[in-house]
């Protein structure tokens, strides 16, 4: 799509509409707008016990923001259970661009000094699109997600958008909403002021026990696709 730019990337967000390649090697970008949309209740997030003890033994580090376009490239490379992304050059560009602009973040997954995992997503006032994650270890991008919930609870935010779900991620707490109900969830966090955390000490310990959930900032009023869109692909 020509003259595709982040401003209006960003406008389709906010009237519930994302990207998608076919593959890395299709320019073509369609627009989405599910009939029922995946999304995690933010006070209705479960961390399975087994990721609880993974975590609490201190197998991870966590990092935002650290290597945003390392993150994303991870989550297009091709695996044996994804063979195709639905990201091609100019989104990955786009994602990029959104993110020195402010407006999209990673969580990242560290383990003896490797990026092992980690997720990326966009932000619009207290809403979260969960766009893509990636593993190399076992557990690695389930505890990058748990760290995100911690991280969105903690600074206000209302809405956490997996687009789809999978059995999977319902085993975190994800639910199937209809469009309308989507969209009022989304109208509802728009208007509100939530700064994404980018501190560099883990939240996740409010989720799973162990620590006391910080506050980085709370929400006020104010002025992350199908089986290949791989938030929903998580090891």
């Amino acid at each position: 799509m020509l003259g595709l730019t982040p401003d209006f990337l960003l406008s389709a967000y906010a009237i519930g509409m994302f990207p998608m390649a076919n593959d890395y090697h299709d320019a073509t970008i369609h627009w989405i707008e599910p009939r029922r949309r995946g999304i995690i209740p933010l006070d209705g997030f479960h961390v399975p016990r087994s990721l609880g003890k993974a975590l609490r033994r201190g197998r991870f580090q966590f990092r935002t923001d650290a290597d945003f376009p390392a993150v994303i490239r991870a989550c297009a490379e091709p695996t044996p259970d994804r063979p195709r992304t639905w990201l091609n050059p100019e989104l990955i560009e786009l994602y990029v661009d959104l993110h020195r602009r402010g407006h999209a973040h990673s969580v990242e997954t560290w383990q003896d000094g490797r990026l092992v995992g980690g997720l990326y997503g966009v932000k619009l006032g207290g809403a979260f699109f969960g766009e893509s994650m990636f593993s190399r270890v076992t557990d690695a991008s389930k505890a990058a997600l748990v760290e995100l919930v911690a991280r969105l609870r903690a600074s206000g935010f209302v809405l956490l958008d997996t687009q789809f779900i999978t059995e999977h991620l319902q085993r975190f707490g994800a639910i199937e909403i209809s469009r309308v109900e989507y969209m009022n969830r989304l109208r509802r966090a728009l208007p509100l002021v939530a700064r994404f955390p980018t501190e560099p000490y883990p939240f996740w310990p409010s989720l799973v026990g162990g620590g006391t959930e910080p506050r980085s900032g709370a929400a006020s009023g104010g002025g992350s696709k199908g089986s290949a869109h791989s938030i929903t692909q998580t090891s």
